[in-house]
This record gives structure tokens, C-alpha cells and sequence, in this order.
């Protein structure tokens, strides 16, 4: 037999390499080392070397003489290779029994020395003792194995604790940095027998939301309920108690030390580890409250201005035909004293409802502004003169003005209107008299505004009674006013505030009672500090070139007063109810109409497209809008076609007509060879 012979390998037992070239010697030492391992025979070292290529083996058995390679060179090629060479090696020998033998054996890495015929006990028991050894040591190095596992497993095991650890520092660390960039604190809180809620700050900023009181509510010097209103203290700790599951929110104010107040919102859930605690949060909401205010407030003002609008068409109809009418009969009738006293109170009626509606559209902020610059050492000169008769001699008025001082750009009409309302107001909170100082001062940008050009503050403070400080918001509602009944309309304020903020300034007042009020109109300057305004009605000629007109409104009252107000001019009039009907009026000639005033809102056609129809098929004819709408919202449509107002004013409605004579003029081209 050339080949190898083994017995079925078990991973338990150790495995013993018999290398022999006889075979009966294989077979009888294979059956005495069979109980202690698995043996594997070979023939010839070549293939015993082959052998030790695939398994470890705890002990070698080599014979000295087989042919071709001996055990000697065998037992050489074993020690060379590192994987083999500490295998231990016992030869095998039925000669050479002398100790030059055995001294080469032993050279050659030999352990043991065994002479042919072998002892089955003696070899054995000397077989065994390698066997033990390397059983012993796979089971040593089995256990450093399981031991290194388990270091690596436990070292593992560590590493991620350490990274949970460490990135739960971190989230607490953000927590915490977040936290102190909130206006929010932390607390604990609980009720004592009375039902009084106690709380004990736990985290936050306590600070942001005290202020100088939070060191004795940390130190439980000060309980936070003690600066809440009885009231909404009461109904916090009735809502609290209240509370089994869910959370409970309430907002209240706290009054700080310094007398301020502050919104707060507290939100707390019972403690789910503790029976009767509770935890929760505050957080300073004023900013959000005051936002909140300021939102309603423009909502406000933004249903007015809708209101206004729609009202003001049909209210200024009614006013037109009321006054056109009043001023037709003044031209053209005779009246007795009595009689005229009734005709004046009427006009002063219909003229005081034609206020109410631009003081309505100023608080609305659609009233038509015109800017020009405005110098304040002549307004004060105005304003003195309008004023001064209704002041009385006990109020006195003390004009601070900066030299040089910046002209104003904003409207002239609407900056006097709102200083003597201002001037008014601040009289009337003086029934025994006092002083009224009017200061200006330059400002190089007005507040949360980023403009090029320079403002004006204009300061009105007076020395009067004041105003309560739950009515100084209020005091610019409209309608709204502190006077008694019948002493004011409550649109004066409302009327300032609006045109100050239209003019893209900002209104304030400030005010307390029994000190005096304070009304702050922060407004825009001219670039230039001469007066830019082109008031050159009294240059306008007044020579009405147009000799016929047509009249178009589908209000009857206002189309019979206007008409008659033209007719009251010298000229031709033409009326038609709608636009349709005026443009089968001017297609069948309407007695070569050289001029159509129209009204903007009409059913079917507008005055708008009446107007752009006419300028396309009749060029010539010229043509004006009539309207009690804000001009606002002409500006985007009107801007090619002149534009007057309900109720009509005689001067304006001629100056109109004057304008379209001097615009034939320029535009009328001069005669070939004329010239100096």
C-alpha cells in the first residue's frame, strides 16, 4: 500500500501522523495508538509531508530507514517548515542502536527514540503524554480564543456605551443651549392644601422672563402667583386642579418689579411618576400679543377702507346733487335772512358729511394726496392763523423749531387738517388752560425704515388731563372718542394717524393720565428746501373754450345738478344715463359735443372704457372722469384722463374746463412763416 490510511476524523480527538514503508508495522501500530487519536499512516516521507500540509498533528512516529528519502531527512524538511517544526517527532528503528545513532536522531528534532519490535505499552504511554500535551494545548489556546472574544465583545460593548454616552452629552448640550435662547423656564409644581399653586424652577431662563425677580423665585423667596392678577391667579389654579390628564394652558400677565408688565403662557401636564406634581413651562409672549393687537387693528382698518369705498361712491352722489343743488339755488334765488339762515345750515350740513367722508378715507388711507414741500416756518404761520381766534387766551402755543430746518414732502391740505385736529384736541384736554409745545427735529432714517432721504419728527405735547393707558390704543379707532356727546366725531385721531402712514411715515402717541399726552408724526422731507408745489390756480386761465358737454352719471339728481351747473356757464348741455345711450348720442351727432364728463362706476359700460371708446372713433372730443371713488384706486386705470371729485365744486368744474383750453393752446400747431 502507497497511500494514507486514517480512521473518521473527530474534532474531540488529536491526530497522530505513523510513517512506515511496511505495512504490517502500519497496521499494528495503528491498532495500539487507536484509542488515543485519530492515527493517519503513510508510506514514504514525501507523503507524510503531504499529510502535514493538510492537518496539525499532536505527534509524529517517523521510521529511520524507508527508501528514497529516510527519517532523517524526513524529520530535516519537517523542522524547516515553521508551521511543522515544533511538532514533536519520535523515530522509530529495529537497528542502528548505537548512540551516534541516536545523537543524530535527537539532532535531527527527534523527542524520543523507539526500538522495532515496540512495546505497545512503553510507546503508548509515551504517545499519550504528546497527545495530552496538545489537547491541553488547543484547549488553552480555545480559551485564550473565547477569552479575546470576550474581550473584544466587552471593549465593544464599552465603545458604544462611551458613544451613546457621548452623544447624549451633546443633545443635552443642544438642549440646553436652545433652551437659553427661548424666553421659557422649566418648573415643578404642586398645591398646598389651601390650593395654591408653588413652583420650583427647575431649568430656563428665568431670567429673560423675570428679570430682576428671578433669583427670589429660584430661591423660593417670591412665589410666582403672587405677581399674577387675583382673578387669573384663581382661574390658573382652578384650571390646574382641574387637570387628571391632558395638559392645562393658560395665559395671564405677571407684573415684574419694575411695575412692567408681561403676557405669559403656562402650560403644564401632571407628572406621570408623582402623584399631585406637576410639570410644565412659561414662556414671555407680549412680543406675540402686541403682534396679535397690531393685526387685529389692521384688519380693522383694512374692513374700514373696504367700507369706504363702497360707500363712498353712492354717499358722494347724494352729497353732489345736495350741495350742486344748495349752490344752484344761491345763484339764482333771492333769499330773506330767515330763509338764508336754513339755506346756510343746510349747506353746512351737506359740507360737513363731504368731511366725514375724507376723513373716513383718511384713516382708510385712500384719500388723494398731492406732496409738495412744505416750509415749517410758513406753517407755523398758517396754522397760527387758524387757530389762534378758536385757542382762547388761556392756551398758548410754543413753536421749537431747528434752524435750518428741512422742508416736509406730504400734503399740504391734509399736514394742516391734521395739526389743528392735534391743536383741538390738546386744547380741549386743558379746560383751565396750559401750554402746547410744537417741536420739530431731523431724523436721518425713520425708525424700521431704510430711506435715501432724510424725516422729520413733529412732536405735539400738551400739558393736559392725559389718557388712561387701557384707552391709548384705542384712541385712533374710528369713531371712538374720549370727549362727551356731541363734542367730537372720533375720527380726528384715526383721520392723523391714517394720512401720516399713507404718507409713508409713522404715527405714535403716548400719554398718561393726569401728565399730559404726547403725539409723535415722523414725516418725509423735500431733496429740495424750496417749495416745489405748482399752485398756480389763480394763473390758470379762466376762459372755457368747449361749448357743448355731455353729461353722463346714472344717478338722476347728480346728472340734473351738473348740468345745470354747466348750463350756469354759458354752455350746451347733453345728458345720457349710461354709456351706451352717450354713445348713440355722439354717433347721431349730439349737437357736435366737443367735451364728455363722465361718471366711473356705471352698470354696462364704465366711464373708463366710455372714454377710451370715445378717443378712438372721435379724438377730438376731449373728455374727465367724475367720481366719489378714492383716488387710489383711479391711479392705476385714470391716469390719461383728468379727474374730479364728488361732490363737484363749481371753481374745479370750470378750472377743468379751463385746463382743456389750455391744452388746445399748446397744442395747437403755429401758422407756416410766423416767427420774430
Amino acid at each position: 500500500m502507497s497511500g494514507a490510511r486514517s480512521n473518521v476524523s473527530d474534532p474531540a480527538r488529536a491526530k497522530i501522523l505513523l510513517v512506515d514503508d511496511d505495512e504490517r508495522n502500519l497496521l499494528a501500530l495503528s491498532e495500539v495508538l487507536e484509542p488515543l487519536g485519530d492515527v493517519v499512516t503513510v508510506t514514504s516521507g514525501q507523503l507524510a509531508l503531504r499529510e502535514l500540509l493538510k492537518d496539525d498533528f499532536a505527534v509524529i512516529l517517523l521510521d529511520v530507514f524507508m527508501p528514497e528519502m529516510d527519517g532523517y531527512e524526513t524529520a530535516a524538511f519537517i523542522r524547516q517548515r515553521q508551521q511543522t517544526a515544533r511538532i514533536p517527532i519520535i523515530f522509530l528503528s529495529a537497528v542502528n542502536k548505537e548512540t551516534e545513532h541516536l545523537m543524530r536522531g535527537y539532532a535531527m528534532g527527534a523527542v524520543d527514540y523507539v526500538f522495532k519490535p515496540v512495546d505497545p505499552v512503553i510507546l503508548k504511554s509515551k504517545v499519550a503524554v504528546f497527545v495530552d500535551l496538545f489537547l491541553l494545548r488547543q484547549q488553552v489556546a480555545g480559551q485564550a480564543q473565547a477569552e479575546q472574544a470576550l474581550r473584544e465583545e466587552k471593549l465593544k460593548a464599552e465603545t458604544q456605551r462611551l458613544e451613546v454616552e457621548r452623544e447624549l452629552q451633546q443633545a443635552q448640550l443642544r438642549q440646553a443651549a436652545i433652551l437659553q435662547t427661548l424666553p421659557l423656564a422649566l418648573y415643578e409644581g404642586w398645591l398646598d392644601e389651601a390650593g395654591h399653586m408653588h413652583r420650583r424652577f427647575v431649568g430656563g431662563d428665568v431670567a429673560k422672563i423675570a428679570g430682576d425677580d428671578a433669583h427670589a423665585l429660584t430661591s423660593g423667596g417670591l412665589r410666582w402667583c403672587d405677581r399674577i392678577a387675583d382673578a387669573e391667579a384663581a382661574e390658573l389654579e382652578r384650571r390646574v386642579a382641574s387637570c387628571t390628564e391632558g395638559s392645562a394652558v393658560s395665559h395671564y400677565r405677571w407684573q415684574r418689579a419694575d411695575g412692567s408688565t408681561i403676557r405669559v403662557l403656562d402650560q403644564c401636564v401632571p407628572s406621570a411618576e408623582r402623584e399631585g406634581i406637576w410639570v410644565g413651562w412659561l414662556m414671555d409672549v407680549t412680543a406675540q400679543h402686541e403682534l396679535q393687537e397690531q393685526l387685529v387693528q389692521a384688519r380693522k382698518t383694512e374692513a374700514l377702507g373696504q367700507l369706504t369705498g363702497g360707500v363712498a361712491h353712492d354717499f358722494n352722489n347724494l352729497l353732489a346733487a345736495v350741495l350742486g343743488g344748495l349752490r344752484l339755488l344761491e345763484s339764482r334765488v333771492q333769499l330773506r335772512e330767515r330763509e338764508r339762515k336754513v339755506f346756510d345750515h343746510m349747506r353746512h350740513a351737506a359740507e360737513s358729511g363731504a368731511e366725514l367722508v375724507r376723513r373716513l378715507m383718511a384713516f382708510a388711507r385712500k384719500q388723494e394726496l398731492s406732496p409738495s414741500s412744505i416750509d415749517p416756518h410758513r406753517l407755523r404761520e398758517t396754522i397760527a392763523g387758524l387757530v389762534d381766534h378758536t385757542l382762547g387766551g388761556t392756551v398758548t402755543v410754543d413753536w421749537q423749531l431747528p434752524e435750518p430746518c428741512p422742508h416736509l414732502f406730504v400734503d399740504r391740505a391734509q399736514l394742516e387738517l391734521a395739526l389743528v385736529n392735534l391743536l383741538i384736541n390738546a386744547r380741549d384736554a386743558m379746560p383751565d388752560g396750559g401750554n402746547i409745545t410744537i417741536s420739530m427735529e431731523e431724523l436721518e432714517f425713520a425708525p424700521e425704515r431704510d430711506q435715501a432721504c432724510p424725516f422729520l419728527c413733529i412732536r405735539v405735547s400738551d400739558d393736559g388731563e392725559g389718557i388712561p393707558p387701557d384707552l391709548v390704543q384705542r384712541v385712533t379707532e374710528p369713531f371712538f372718542t374720549t370727549k362727551a356727546a356731541g363734542k367730537g366725531t372720533g375720527l380726528g385721531l384715526s383721520m392723523v394717524a391714517g394720512f401720516v402712514e399713507q404718507s409713508g411715515g409713522r404715527f405714535r402717541i403716548s400719554s398718561e393720565a393726569g401728565r399730559g399726552t404726547e403725539v409723535e408724526m415722523v414725516l418725509p422731507t423735500a431733496v429740495s428746501l424750496h417749495d416745489t408745489a405748482n399752485f398756480n390756480d389763480q394763473q390758470q386761465a379762466e376762459t372755457i373754450a368747449v361749448s357743448s358737454v355731455l353729461v353722463v352719471d346714472d344717478e338722476p339728481s347728480v346728472r340734473l345738478v351738473v348740468s345745470e351747473q354747466l348750463r350756469d356757464f354759458g354752455l350746451n348741455v347733453a345728458v345720457a344715463e349710461d354709456g351706451e345711450q352717450a354713445l348713440a348720442m355722439l354717433n347721431d351727432g349730439a349737437g357736435d359735443t366737443e367735451f364728455v364728463l363722465t361718471d366711473l362706476s356705471m352698470p354696462g359700460l364704465n366711464g373708463m372704457a366710455l372714454l377710451a371708446a370715445v378717443r378712438e372713433r372721435w379724438p377730438e372730443i376731449r373728455g374727465a372722469i367724475m367720481t366719489g371713488n378714492p383716488q387710489e384706486s383711479l391711479r392705476r386705470h385714470a391716469s390719461d384722463f383728468p379727474v374730479i371729485h364728488k361732490p363737484l365744486d363749481p371753481n374745479e368744474l370750470k378750472r377743468l374746463l379751463a385746463d382743456v383750453y389750455v391744452e388746445q393752446q399748446e397744442n395747437t400747431p403755429e401758422p407756416e412763416g410766423s416767427g420774430v
